[in-house]
């Protein structure tokens, strides 16, 4: 009890020193706009690899049913 009571007295004055306002970050329009180009970027090569592991599934799927009714 006493530990906690430590714990608590100790982690509540921290709480003084919060920041007082509700924007921290200060983000300009510039900076908005730079991450927007950066998800666009990682969008416009996420779809061609997409695309491409769905085609190779596909021929690997068609691949394994012609041998297996190749053999039986």
């Amino acid at each position: 009890m006493k530990a906690l009571a430590t714990l608590i007295g100790t982690l509540a004055p921290a709480t003084a020193f919060a920041a007082s306002s509700s924007r921290v970050d200060n983000s300009g329009i510039f900076v908005w706009v730079f991450l927007g180009f950066c998800a666009l970027i990682v969008v416009a090569q996420v779809i061609p690899a997409a695309l491409m592991f769905f085609g190779m599934a596909k021929g690997f799927a068609a691949k394994s049913g012609h041998t297996a009714a190749g053999k039986a």
